[in-house]
């Protein structure tokens, strides 16, 4: 049996394209990789929420990674805001090199941040002056062209197929040919040969993937429903009409068009012409300014040195009271080193933008955390006063915040007052642009007991008997449905009811997938240029601008983000100051409270420690007062042996 040639999946949807698509980034490439397909195209509805993910997941597992959207077109102006929501067509975009992916991140930021309605839409307009370097396909049956031709309006999907080519340029725009087994596209595809034939538009064959597996349709039909509302008994909702949109072989795909060879080729000529190779060995870290005198090493290295000097007659006072544990001449060679390492692996620039960050807030009376995480562990940052941590009277290693063999930007999380941390947010926005800086957008995902509450509303299961099934998993952080399997019995016992055992396989089909996207509660990115020459943009349901990438992938790419924590400890602890001033006209200095406070310990022992972070939770209280600590150092120990971690 001759085997079928190659075939690449130029038309598909990951559970980025929100409560749409079922299938993972991670199995989409890996079911592409199975069928030893070439490459693959990610194009997800109107956004590129997935694009680094998929990038790299699918170059480190050796498959070519093709970058597109199918975004949403106007058929008027972006710009009109009116007429109900059937007022845009399909179009998918793919990315061939780097201007191709500048202009498709611009395409899909306007989208939200100027065509906003329903869903984000880009028009015409916006197509022609951002088309270089992008290649067009036609789309689905909610592509203008064959929305046209379902309409029996042929000459208006001629000319349409004709304008779509004069906006991407000859050879940059693709017919394109699906069959689902629908009535309409079996209508609708002679047409679109025919239009082929006249105008000389090549074609291409599609798929339209919104799930893996064929037997996948069922949970993906529930998806729809969860997205739109609706049970799965709703007569007047979204559905699939066909069990035919899963991520189809070679062979699949070359026996549904082997009347139509070129339509199969051009898949291939597609990817071979995709050859986005983005630049990811820079950090784009926004520019400080530096005294004309000063390079960023030599002024990091001053402000530095100075702020040690201002730290020093504290350590003196502590080494002749014989409380310090290391010597002077110890820190001094700390900081040499520290320096040295900073400068080598080139962050300077990054240590002067958080230390002026910072400085500012202390300036204009903002409470400021003492530091958090493995930044305490720098010598550095504590003369900048980015810490308030002493890390040699503590034996703190900087090598676990920065380290020259693990080749990493520096991650210094800040802590600021709940009510004053905005007062920041627009500090760093004044001084770096506004168009530089914006928040960062995360991705809630479908959790065990969500989606098995999900699932169950769809599936018109009374609430009852579902929210019965959802207090059977654990209530664990990282609780899965077959964790809570293997270890509930009752669990178990439940699967053996038909309707138990659907509402159960269906959320485990989609348990983990995107459900929605919102703002990340301190994440804040910081470019050198405007964003939207970077990155795609976005808008959350608040009209807050956001980032299209998470954190992790803003990272990946070299761009510098920030976690801008609001606490509320820091605002109760700032009134209680003020408070006592007011009263007593006493001031207090909360960073030099005595650590020998017998009193202190004696309610830390007593497990008295409710709203003191890490110390208010119920095992940590048994802990307390079962080991009575003493001294600062057992705090430690205690925090450090059942923290998060050992507690799971």
């Amino acid at each position: 049996m001759t085997q079928p040639g190659p075939f690449v999946h130029l038309h598909n949807h990951s559970d980025y394209s929100l409560l749409d698509g079922a299938s993972k980034v991670e199995q989409l490439v890996e079911t592409a990789i199975s069928m030893q397909m070439p490459a693959l195209a990610l194009t997800d509805h109107g956004n590129l929420f997935g694009a680094m993910q998929f990038y790299f997941t699918a170059r480190k597992k050796g498959l070519k990674p093709i970058l597109g959207c199918e975004v949403y077109v106007a058929k008027e102006s972006r710009h009109k805001k009116t007429g109900g929501t059937d007022q845009s067509n399909h179009l998918v975009l793919l990315a061939q090199d780097e201007t191709g992916y500048a202009n498709l991140s611009k395409l899909v930021s306007f989208g939200y941040l100027e065509g906003f309605y329903y869903k984000p839409r880009v028009d015409k307009e916006l197509l022609s002056q951002y088309s270089k370097g992008v290649i067009a396909l036609s789309a689905c049956l909610k592509g203008s062209v064959a929305q046209l031709l379902t309409m029996e309006q042929r000459p208006a999907a001629l000319e349409e197929a004709g304008v779509l080519q004069d906006i991407f340029g000859k050879g940059n725009f693709y017919l394109e040919l699906q069959d689902h087994g629908l009535e309409a596209q079996k209508r609708v595809n002679p047409a679109i040969m025919e239009i082929s034939a006249g105008t000389g538009i090549p074609l291409v064959c599609t798929n339209d993937t919104h799930y893996l597996l064929q037997d996948d349709h069922i949970a993906h039909d529930v998806l729809l429903c969860i997205g739109t509302g609706k049970t799965v008994q709703d007569s007047d909702r979204l559905r699939y009409t066909s069990d035919q949109y899963y991520f189809k072989s070679s062979a699949e795909m070359h026996q549904l068009w082997k009347d139509v060879p070129e339509a199969l080729q051009n898949t291939l000529r597609i990817a071979e012409r995709c050859n986005l190779q983005l630049n990811t060995s820079d950090y784009l870290l926004p520019p400080f300014p530096v005294p004309a005198e000063e390079s960023y090493d030599s002024y990091f290295e001053k402000v530095v040195r100075e702020g040690f000097r201002a730290r020093r007659p504290h350590l003196e006072t502590r080494a002749r009271e014989g409380a310090l544990k290391n010597s002077l001449q110890a820190y001094e060679e700390r900081l040499t080193f520290e320096i040295e390492m900073i400068k080598k692996m080139k962050f300077s620039s990054y240590f002067l933008i958080v230390w002026d960050l910072i400085k500012y807030a202390r300036d204009q009376g903002i409470p400021v955390g003492p530091g958090r995480g493995s930044v305490v562990g720098s010598l550095v940052a504590y003369s900048l006063r980015i810490t308030d941590i002493d890390p040699l009277q503590y034996a703190l290693f900087f090598e676990r915040f920065l380290n020259p063999e693990r080749i990493a930007p520096p991650d210094i999380d800040m802590d600021f007052c709940m009510n004053r941390r905005a007062e920041v947010i627009d500090y760093v926005a004044r001084k770096y642009g506004r168009d530089s800086v914006c928040q960062i957008i995360t991705f809630g995902t479908m959790a065990a007991k969500g989606v098995i509450r999900d699932v169950g509303r769809s599936l018109n299961i009374p609430y009852a008997e579902v929210d019965r099934i959802a207090k059977l998993i654990p209530n664990d952080l990282n609780a899965t449905i077959d964790k809570a399997l293997a270890q509930e019995p009752r669990l178990r016992e439940e699967m053996k009811k038909p309707q138990i055992a659907n509402l159960i396989e269906i959320a485990k089909h989609l348990e983990g997938l995107s459900r929605h996207a919102s703002t990340h509660a301190a994440g804040i990115v910081i470019a050198p240029k405007p964003l939207t020459e970077l990155i795609p943009l976005a808008k959350s349901n608040k009209e807050e601008l956001t980032t299209q990438y998470s954190m992790k992938d803003l990272e990946s790419i070299g761009l510098l983000k920030m976690d801008f924590l609001a606490l509320t400890t820091l605002t109760v602890l700032d009134d209680a100051v003020k408070r006592i001033r007011e009263e007593t006209g006493t001031g207090i200095d909360l960073l030099g409270l005595p650590l020998n406070d017998t009193a202190v310990y004696e309610l830390f022992a007593e497990g008295r420690t409710n709203g003191i972070f890490q110390f208010e939770i119920g095992g940590m209280k048994a802990e307390l007062r079962r080991l009575k600590p003493e001294r600062f150092e057992d705090l430690i120990a205690l925090n450090a042996l059942t923290g998060r971690g050992p507690w799971k």
